[in-house]
């Protein structure tokens, strides 16, 4: 969009006002996999497990499973705003507009996806990144982060002994050189 002047101006936040809901992460996800899918592009799959790496192509037909994580249960407005509060703040540091949401009752505390926080690029009002934080089973949890247009990655932590550790990183990309 332009100005009478022939500037263009700056797209605003309010593609992603919350006001009225949160933003709609699981539908923002499966649009970034669908132009993935669309791109041609062949997806590098990096596992990492106890510092020993493995590295695989994705096939498209593999694409939604590779992503299932991410996608379940679904984050929209209607089955959580309720349930989880969100705050918003500028992160100078990050240069990002920052979304976060946290529990606000018990029944958002039984929700698979604890934590979660959307980055929003103050000069263009598009998602940066996407950090998730999910529930797996009483001594483990998943981090999933997307960064938008290049990568995700999904580190699986276990709880051993008291201790936190990595047990196992997937990180998938949309190219084989390193970010």
């Amino acid at each position: 969009e332009k100005t009478n002047t022939g500037q263009e101006t700056v797209p605003q936040i309010t593609a992603f006002d919350t006001s009225s809901g949160f933003v709609p992460v699981t539908s923002y996800l499966k649009g970034e996999i669908l132009d993935l899918k669309n791109s041609g592009i062949t997806p590098v799959k990096i596992i990492t497990i106890a510092n020993i790496s493995d590295t695989s192509w994705v096939k498209m037909n593999e694409t939604e499973a590779v992503f299932a994580e991410f996608l379940t249960p679904v984050i929209d407005t209607a089955n959580l705003k309720s349930l989880f509060e969100e705050k918003k703040f500028l992160d100078l540091t990050l240069n990002a507009f920052t979304l976060t949401y946290d529990p606000v009752s018990e029944k958002g505390r039984e929700f698979a996806f604890k934590h979660w926080d959307v980055y929003i690029d103050p000069d263009n009002g598009k998602i940066k990144r996407i950090y998730l934080v999910k529930k797996q089973g009483a001594d483990s949890e998943l981090q999933h982060t997307w960064q938008s247009g290049k990568w995700a990655k999904i580190v699986t932590l276990k709880n051993i002994a008291g201790k936190t550790r990595i047990a196992r990183e997937e990180k998938i990309s949309r190219s084989y050189e390193p970010e």
